[in-house]
């Protein structure tokens, strides 16, 4: 298979702008166009992204903190209604360190209420399946057994951010609109069927000659190429996974095909770890060691 597209691109670009420390500004940005709101002091943002997190792998994700508002940011390519599901798994893991200090622990099982920050969980959609400007996943509609009661509830808000769907908020902030017009621009050369390298450069220089993400990519150029060169596109990838993993795997007895393949879908958070490593034999820490070197391999 020849390197074209990074099947992960967008996800890591988004990151790249909206996830880092000296890009707090544009973190801001984003979140006064979601809330309504004017905070005007990006030093009052925490950014508290947890890194390789077990069962969901989740290394994409934007998460801070502003005004005891727990705020996660996901970008998606592709539609996932289990997005409430990895959520509120990302939220427990964070919950679980939040309280981790001994002035917190100690109240967790005190006849004191323990205060924590509000979460906000929002996934940005980019891919080409049609879908609403705004969708309510909620975690609800996968119970095994309906909840009569309502009493419980997880949710994520999609927001989808191809044309026409919600060119207010990429007006209000200009950074989300400049990151989509070059993420569109990409998809236009692409389908001209270029070169990728060719597609991501001649993007690049559109993008810098009208103004669009300019100043960002003219200091950060070789980085954005990167993001988009680095891998193989997502329709290699699950071909791959699919005649590598599941034929060889389970049709042929392929051990480390079907390893391969059960690999990729917990790395895209389809498959729990634990049914992965049932399903080639491992424990799951022989799994979860396998997993690692396979994110190695494909990093």
């Amino acid at each position: 298979m020849s390197v074209t597209i990074n099947r992960e691109f967008k996800d890591r670009l988004f990151k790249f702008i909206f996830g880092r420390e000296e890009n707090k500004e544009y973190i801001l940005s984003l979140y006064n166009a979601l809330n309504s709101s004017n905070y005007t002091n990006p030093d009052d943002i925490e950014i508290n992204t947890l890194e390789d997190v077990v069962y969901i792998s989740m290394k994409n994700d934007v998460s801070f903190l502003l005004d005891s508002y727990l705020s996660l940011w996901e970008q998606q390519s592709t539609f996932n209604p289990n997005m409430p599901l990895r959520g509120l798994m990302y939220f427990g893991k964070f919950y679980s360190a939040y309280v981790e200090p001994e002035d917190r622990k100690g109240r967790l099982y005190s006849k004191s209420r323990l205060m924590i920050p509000t979460p906000r969980f929002v996934v940005f959609y980019t891919g080409s399946e049609k879908q609403d400007p705004v969708t309510e996943l909620k975690l609800s509609d996968a119970f095994i057994n309906p909840d009569k009661t309502g009493n419980f509830e997880w949710t994520a808000t999609m927001y989808n951010l191809n044309d026409g769907k919600n060119d207010e908020l990429l007006k209000k902030c200009r950074l989300l609109g400049d990151y989509m017009h070059l993420i569109n621009l990409v998809n236009e050369f692409k389908a001209e069927n270029l070169p990728a390298a060719e597609a991501v450069d001649m993007a690049v220089k559109q993008c810098i000659s009208e103004g669009v993400l300019d100043e960002f990519l003219k200091k950060h150029r070789a980085e954005v190429a990167d993001m988009f060169l680095t891998e193989f596109d997502e329709k290699a990838y699950w071909r791959g996974a699919h005649d590598e993993g599941f034929d060889e795997g389970f049709g042929k007895g392929k051990e480390e095909g079907l390893a391969e393949g059960l690999a990729g879908l917990v790395c895209d958070g389809l498959l729990a770890l634990s049914e992965a490593a049932k399903r080639s034999g491992m424990t799951e820490e022989e799994f979860k060691a396998y997993l690692a070197e396979y994110e190695k391999r494909n990093a």
